[in-house]
């Protein structure tokens, strides 16, 4: 985050890395004085025999750790999945929390946290460094390569009744320890390898892009749009892949350690707006809006998109500066296709009357401040019709 001509650097205090990493999760636990879990989870991954939950629970069972499983997360988590979390941890007395999924579950877990202990209406803290109180220790043990959310600051909740997706932002939301074993995320659904990997590409580009970033959030950037573009379509051809899970989960880090300091833009302003109003899995609208969203951008620093098209692997040579840039683009566009992402919001359910509404409110998320080209609502507008 920019602060007056500085800027700060915010990632959890340890991050495990690679195959095997779950193994530290009860270790940990004790060295951070935990005395009972609540489990944070989705119904689906709770119910996988051998799978991610249970060897969480394997290794609470080794240190003697007590829990309880609070398994009703929800894509996009919602305020009410925020809501029984909290009840279910004071409840039973517990005193940390482990995560474990993707944004969905992290997000839920920070809501919880936030509800705990900042107070009772979330939507009133969206916005930047509104929490004045310290959350539960947090162990997040990430199954996706996409959202970032591990290591991020960010916490993103829906409210279903007001058809609203809104962030609360701060250093307070960071978990305290984050866990990326890339065997967890072994053999994952296609259409979801290919989400989340297209929102790890998006917040690696976006950030790259952002009137936020510098040489530090750059060096992530780079590196996650690298990874991604290299080992996505391998990831989504072949699930048991390893070597391309593994890549991906660096990436998927990397570039949220990258837009966790350096910010974001339209794209996720516009995403959030597509998931409150129409439950769109935040992956996919990341990644059927940033084509569209980065050639509108584009004029505001053509030389650093540029750079972004060799960072996908395109041949550049004898190319312009905006040649380069608008291969870049049609790189994006490209990969997208090859692993599956639908083409058009339309094709989604989206209607032209939700549009006007949308466009206001992406102005108004926390996202659109450090976008590199400044747009009004008509703008907005236009790029979400350009999107359908």
């Amino acid at each position: 985050m920019r602060i007056e001509g500085f800027h700060d650097y915010l990632v959890p205090a340890v991050n495990f890395m690679g195959p095997g990493a779950v193994k530290m999760v009860g270790e940990r636990a004790k060295m951070l004085g935990g005395t009972k879990a609540l489990i944070v989870c989705d119904k689906v991954l709770k119910s996988i025999p051998g799978g991610a939950v249970d060897k969480v629970l394997d290794e609470l069972k080794k240190v003697n750790l007590p829990y309880v499983i609070y398994d009703g997360v929800e894509p996009n988590p919602k305020e009410h999945n925020v809501v029984e979390g909290a009840a279910m941890y004071k409840d039973n007395k517990c005193d940390f929390m482990v995560t474990i999924g993707g944004g969905s579950s992290h997000d839920c877990g920070k809501g919880i946290g936030i509800y705990l202990n900042n107070g009772t209406d979330l939507y009133a803290l969206a916005g930047i460094e509104t929490l004045k109180n310290p959350l539960p220790t947090i162990i997040a043990v990430n199954t996706t390569a996409g959202t970032g959310s591990e290591v991020t600051r960010h916490c993103v909740i829906a409210n279903s009744e007001k058809k609203i997706k809104y962030v609360i932002v701060s250093w307070r939301n960071l978990p305290t320890i984050s866990i990326n074993d890339s065997d967890l995320m072994i053999g994952k659904p296609q259409g979801l390898t290919a989400a989340t990997g297209m929102d790890a590409l998006t917040h690696a580009y976006e950030c790259y892009v952002s009137i936020n970033a510098n040489p530090v959030t750059d060096a992530a950037s780079i590196q996650g749009i690298k990874l991604v573009s290299k080992w996505l379509r391998k990831a989504v051809a072949l699930g048991t892949n390893r070597e391309a899970r593994e890549n991906m989960a660096y990436a998927s880090m990397l570039a949220g350690m990258a837009f966790n300091n350096g910010d974001l833009g339209y794209v996720h302003a516009m995403a959030h707006q597509l998931g409150g109003t129409w439950d769109m899995p935040h992956g996919v609208a990341n990644a059927m809006l940033l084509p569209t969203v980065e050639k509108w951008n584009m004029i505001s620093n053509p030389e650093k998109f540029a750079d972004t098209a060799a960072f996908m692997g395109e041949v550049v040579t004898g190319l312009s500066v905006l040649e380069q840039a608008d291969k870049a683009i049609a790189s994006i566009e490209r990969l997208s296709k090859d692993v599956g992402i639908p083409v058009g919001l339309k094709g989604q359910g989206v209607t032209e009357d939700s549009i006007p509404r949308m466009a206001e409110l992406a102005l108004k998320d926390g996202n659109a401040f450090s976008n590199p080209r400044v747009g009004k609502v008509k703008d907005i507008e236009a790029l979400f019709r350009a999107a359908m």
